[in-house]
């Protein structure tokens, strides 16, 4: 049956979304809040476990870096086909169809059960993937231990991100926030109890850390639930009863849309990889400092990701109602929004790189002060990164919600490594600009990425905006 799922809250305020610019700026901002802040804790998360790791010494610490890539490597191409879930849910929402939202959910749970499945394979044999790879055994063998542990914690972590797009599209991703900030705090705590052997726990070590991360990543995903099965406004939508029949019209889009995805975040991982990649082979100094730029513009990249996830909600929503002006409106809305925020970041890391750099070194380290001296400049050039890569990012999540990534994907992928990389290995090696050039080559990339996006958008929406 089809009722309407929009909440009362929501019913009262959208008749005059489409006629008031400040009810479209409260309704991105009360969306994208949380999800920017969940962005932010997972990278707590994150942090707090390389912190804790890095206790144990030089080789555990390498291994748990190595091990976050290989797991983020497998994660961030099967959470393409999640995120394909947000604009299949926010259409059918935006059309009060409460068995198509079911639907999509659940074949989207369905696909992250089945990739799974398919990547276990990856996981068990870690330590010869690694080892074909060149890294040294020791490494390997730690690395190898903490992955096939962690592999458990994949599809937790997958069907958490299934289950955004039902608390996404309704408006009430504040508890994505809550439940991210709970399992952060919780990390923290078994990771210092289990890694390290605190307050009478067992030190574990490397495989303490990985226990951990599975158990949070369940945590996580089973406080979603929970939250979905007791609350009326979600729990109509019956989303686990009758788990096992399947709707295979869902099924395919799920998987129509979210291959395109996967391949263009994991296309611009990869670009990130293969540039470090190059900045080492310039040198240990150039490769610190390099390090040191990236986590910054990781952190500033946060807020333009979670207003990018807004993006395709506030816009998948509109489209499956219908409504154009709607549409046109969310979609300045969030673009303004994010420019705002990107400019005001990238002024700063321009005004003070130097400053911000310093926070990630110990000023008594011997090469300190050379590692501060070539990172100044590559994180003032992050400053004009940022503007860019959030543009990017935000058409991309705007391109999602209209369904359409295949395109998109080619665009991307043209941008990213034809333009982006071959541009840094020129401007690196060839032309003698040596790491600078490098992240030059990462600002036309991404450049042309946001400059073909945000044109394909246009045309898109004109073209649909015609009688």
């Amino acid at each position: 049956m089809q009722v309407d799922a929009v909440p009362l809250e929501t019913q009262s305020s959208t008749r005059d979304e489409a006629g008031s610019w400040m009810s479209h700026i409260r309704a991105t901002l009360s969306l994208g809040i949380p999800l920017i802040g969940a962005q932010l804790a997972q990278l707590g998360i994150h942090t707090t476990d390389v912190v804790i790791v890095g206790q144990l010494g030089a080789v555990p610490l390498a291994a748990m870096v190595l091990a976050g890539q290989f797991f983020f490597t497998i994660f961030i191409f099967g959470s393409g086909f999640s995120m394909a879930v947000i604009p299949m849910v926010a259409q059918a929402y935006g059309r009060s169809d409460v068995i198509s939202v079911r639907r999509s959910i659940r074949m989207g749970m369905w696909v992250a059960i089945l990739y799974t499945l398919l990547t276990a394979p990856l996981f068990y044999h870690a330590e010869t993937i690694l080892l074909a790879l060149g890294q040294k055994p020791e490494v390997a063998s730690l690395t190898a231990g903490y992955v096939r542990i962690i592999q458990f914690g994949l599809l937790p972590a997958l069907l958490f991100a299934v289950l955004r797009a039902l608390v996404s599209a309704t408006g009430r991703a504040r508890i994505v926030l809550w439940v991210t900030l709970g399992i952060l705090v919780l990390n923290a705590i078994l990771a210092y109890c289990l890694v390290l052997g605190h307050f009478g726990f067992p030190a574990l070590g490397m495989t303490g850390a990985a226990i951990v991360a599975v158990i949070v990543q369940w945590v996580s995903f089973l406080a979603m639930v929970v939250y979905l099965q007791t609350r009326e406004e979600t729990k109509r939508y019956e989303l686990f009863i009758r788990f096992w029949r399947p709707d295979w019209q869902a099924f395919r889009e799920v998987l129509h849309l979210g291959l395109p995805i996967s391949v263009t975040v994991l296309a611009e991982v990869s670009l990130f990889t293969g540039a470090s990649l190059l900045m080492g082979r310039i040198g240990t100094i150039e490769l610190a400092a390099h390090g040191i730029a990236l986590q910054l513009a990781s952190i500033a990249f946060m807020i333009p990701l979670g207003l990018s996830q807004a993006a395709t909600v506030r816009v998948g929503v509109a489209h499956g109602r219908g409504n154009h002006g709607e549409l046109v409106r969310a979609a300045i809305t969030v673009t303004s929004i994010a420019a705002v925020l990107s400019l005001t970041g990238g002024v700063l890391f321009m005004a003070i790189p130097q400053v911000l750099a310093g926070a990630f070194l110990n000023e008594h380290t011997p090469d300190a002060a050379a590692v501060l001296a070539y990172a100044g400049p590559l994180v003032a050039i992050a400053g004009i990164f940022q503007l860019v890569d959030g543009l990017q990012a935000i058409a991309s999540g705007l391109l999602r919600g209209l369904k359409d990534a295949r395109v998109p994907m080619i665009m991307a992928l043209v941008a990213y490594w034809p333009i982006g990389f071959l541009l840094a290995w020129l401007l690196a090696f060839p032309l003698g600009v040596g790491g600078t050039g490098i992240w030059i080559g990462f600002v036309m990339g991404l450049s042309s990425a946001a400059i073909m996006l945000c044109l394909r958008f246009y045309l898109k929406v004109r073209g649909e905006a015609r009688p």
